[in-house]
Formats: C-alpha cells, structure tokens, sequence
C-alpha cells in the first residue's frame, strides 16, 4: 500500500494570514506555502488576484478551492492547473475591499507532480522494478480488494525482504525522494514514515517506488535514469503490513491527486498484462531499454 506522499493539502483562514505573511515578509496570502508551491496574492483594493508559484523545476497539477462560508457569500471557487517549472500562473479574480478581510476565507490547496495533460503511450511495456532473473511473489496485483482501489486501482505490491534491489521500470528523472524514516506499521499514522523514489517519464507521467528502506535511496533529485538501473534497496517504511515494495505509474488529475494506471509488464516468460496476486514473475535480463 501506498503511503500518501502526494498530494499536499494546506487550509488556512484570513485569520492567520497576518501571522504568515511576517514570515514570508510578503504581502501575499501564502497559506499553501511549500517547497514546491506557493499560492500568493495580488490585492489593488478592490480585486484580489491569487497567483500560483512552481518553486521547482518539475511540472505539478495543483488545485485550489476558494470557499468564503458565512463571512463572505458567493465566494466559492474551485480551479485546477498544470504548472511548469519554475513558472507562475493566475488562478483566479476575487473581489476585494475591507468586506474580504471581515470574513473567513477558506483556502485550501491540493498538487501532485506531473501534468494533467500526460497522455500515457498504453502500449509501452516497463520492466519489472527488481533485478534480472530474480523474481517476487505479488502481494496486491490490480484492482486487489484489500487497499488497491480508487487511486490504487492499478499499483502492485512485490514481497520483498528488506534490502533488495530495486530497478527503475522506465527512464525519466529523479524529482522526488525520501529515505530517512524507518518506522513501519499498519495504521495511517505510519503514512508519513514512508522511503520513496518518483521518477518523472517523459510522457508527464511518474512511476513511484515505495517502503524504501532507511538510507535505501541510491540516486539523486536530477538524475536521468535508465530502465533497469538500480535506484534503491527495498525496505518497510510508512504504512505497511510487511516488507514489499509498492510501484505504480500515476497521471495527476483536476483534482491535483494522481490516479494510477495500468501499464504490462517484460517478464522472461513473456508480457504480463495484469500482474495477479500469488503468483512470481521474473525479470529479464535485458536489463537496459533505454526507455
């Protein structure tokens, strides 16, 4: 199962803006304010324009929601983009005046990485993410009724003593990683103790390796990759019953989630089409697509 990494949610109140905004020495509404994003504002008095900075280099799909409650009536919006690296976009026009800063303005913000425009080549076929001529029993294959449902829906869980090598099933580059927890359990108050790897395709879509082991990231933010390059070692980090690794390859949606999606499989017996629970597929040695 996959430990929810992405996406990021902030919510905060005009209330608060005060406080932050010292620390950002801003004007701005910076209430969904990370490394990655930063939702700010632009206010002449009488119209307030919220602005949405990509802080890195990779491209994200964020959506924000506006909700004015009681204080402030009719103001409810919601807008989602794809913004690319190092690049700012208006979101959105509010209206201004003393009555907005009178009321309670819910901003809540939600991004994953990668484009909600990716257009994924279904007949690509990846490696499976372990070594050639090793194979790995599936503890959750597609659509498995214990966790892989909704945004789960095509991710496969490998068995996999800790410490195993596992493989880039398809080039991209490194944007995300995390490997100092190491703590694992069965309970969502693990989720944020899991080692990753996410590696950007070049298609807009991520391929996301998870339960990495402690120190068990072998690449860097930036680095190209190839198919079958070792990227880490296989561990039991965030919220897991056991030792596996959790891959799925995502395509960032409107609502700035990510939703898996299906994708087979080289295996030395032939493509796997959709990998079954209990059974043992074994890698190929071509261990180098270039793809």
């Amino acid at each position: 199962m996959k430990s929810p990494a992405e996406p990021r949610k902030r919510t905060l109140s005009l209330a608060a803006v005060a406080a932050i905004a010292g620390l950002c020495q801003s004007p701005a509404l910076a209430v969904c304010a990370d490394d990655w994003l930063s939702v700010s504002e632009l206010d002449d008095g009488e119209l307030i324009e919220l602005h949405a900075t990509n802080n890195q280099l990779y491209p994200i799909t964020l959506s924000v929601i506006v909700d004015g409650g009681t204080g402030v009536p009719g103001v409810a919006k919601r807008i989602s983009k794809t913004i690319h690296g190092r690049q700012s976009r208006r979101l959105m026009v509010l209206p201004g005046g003393d009555g907005i800063a009178d009321g309670d303005i819910a901003i809540s913000c939600m991004w994953t990485i990668g484009s909600q425009d990716a257009a994924h080549d279904d007949d690509h076929v990846y490696l499976l993410p372990y070594a050639g001529g090793s194979s790995y029993r599936v503890l959750q294959g597609f659509e498995s009724n214990w966790s892989h449902r909704g945004d789960e829906q095509f991710a496969v869980d490998f068995r996999m003593p800790e410490g195993t090598s596992v493989h880039a099933a398809r080039s991209g580059v490194v944007v995300r990683t995390e490997d100092s927890w190491e703590q694992g359990c069965w309970n969502e108050r693990c989720d944020r103790f899991a080692n990753f790897v996410i590696i950007l395709h070049d298609d807009g879509t991520t391929g996301e390796y998870y339960h990495l082991k402690k120190a068990g990231v072998l690449v860097e933010i930036g680095d190209r990759v190839v198919a079958g390059q070792q990227i880490g070692l296989s561990g039991n980090t965030g919220r897991t019953a056991s030792p596996h690794l959790h891959f799925a390859v995502y395509r960032a949606t409107r609502q700035g989630n990510s939703q898996s999606i299906p994708v087979s499989f080289l295996s030395a017996n032939g493509i796997v089409y959709e990998p079954r629970n209990g059974h043992y597929y074994f890698a190929t040695d071509k261990q180098n697509t270039g793809d």
